[in-house]
């Protein structure tokens, strides 16, 4: 099985309690690690040419956006913390889960790490029903079919995402934007730690782009988790009220640049 599908086998997070924190819990909180600690170097070498990355983030800030130049490897580092490639060294901590570190020889397989990565082309998969798309990384084993509550769960979130409609068609029959609602419920339905977007609203005509701007802040609302995003859209900065870390060469390395 490829590294889309099983990014999307992944568990649920169990949700906490509503009681309210004890002071002691409240002190444990104001200390803890910042929900995004990384430093991703990664070289790749060929013939043409000899590319290096060594990106370092720590922050609190829930919603991100990494900006730069194409080619500068903005993608890879979305890749690295969904696990899709392995830096040669550094740490990847996300939400107090340490998803990889090259000291320990920690490194966590992409459906262990459950975050939410939407891919430039949505990665869907042309031969199932938009409900058993959304409904895939709920079941268990390679062959593993439906049951009654993940079919519910499933038209659930089509629902939120207004194309419960279409539950029964194919993702070839869908429009662009009814395709982008379609991943965005496959990966609601896990309830990721994370989502990761790569540049998601790029082949979008301009009203459908604000539109699902709207939809994935919805989304981040309801879920209540954070957002790393790759764009070259200063309105996606704005209209998700993002924080933006930009990248850049120097020393012909690709890093981090001081804003």
């Amino acid at each position: 099985m490829n590294s889309q599908a099983n990014l999307l086998r992944q568990t649920g997070m169990e949700q906490n309690g509503g009681a309210a924190a004890s002071p002691a819990v409240q002190e444990q909180a104001s200390t803890a690690p910042p929900w995004c600690d990384l430093h991703v170097r990664k070289t790749l070498v060929s013939p043409a040419r000899r590319f290096e990355v060594d990106v370092q983030l720590r922050t609190d800030a829930q919603r991100l956006v990494l900006m730069g130049p194409s080619g500068i490897g903005k993608t890879m580092v979305l890749q690295a913390i969904a696990g899709l490639i392995r830096p040669d060294e550094g740490h990847i901590r996300i939400g107090g889960n340490l998803f990889y570190e090259q000291r320990s020889n920690t490194h966590w397989l992409p459906r262990q790490r459950n975050v939410g990565f939407l891919f430039q082309d949505y990665a869907l998969f042309p031969h199932l029903s938009a409900l058993s798309n959304v409904g895939f990384g709920l079941r268990r084993g390679a062959w593993g079919w439906l049951t009654r509550r993940h079919k519910e769960e499933a038209m659930h979130w089509l629902e939120r995402f207004e194309i419960a409609h279409l539950a029964h068609q194919r993702p070839d029959t869908l429009s662009g934007g009814q395709q982008q609602r379609l991943a965005l419920a496959r990966l609601a339905v896990l309830k990721p730690r994370v989502l990761l977007l790569d540049e998601p609203f790029s082949a979008l005509d301009p009203a459908l782009r604000q539109s699902m701007r709207q939809e994935i802040d919805k989304l981040l609302k309801t879920l209540g988790i954070p957002l790393l995003m790759v764009s070259h859209d200063e309105q996606d900065r704005v209209a998700l009220d993002a924080q933006v870390v930009r990248l850049g060469q120097v020393d012909g390395k690709t890093v981090r640049l001081k804003t």
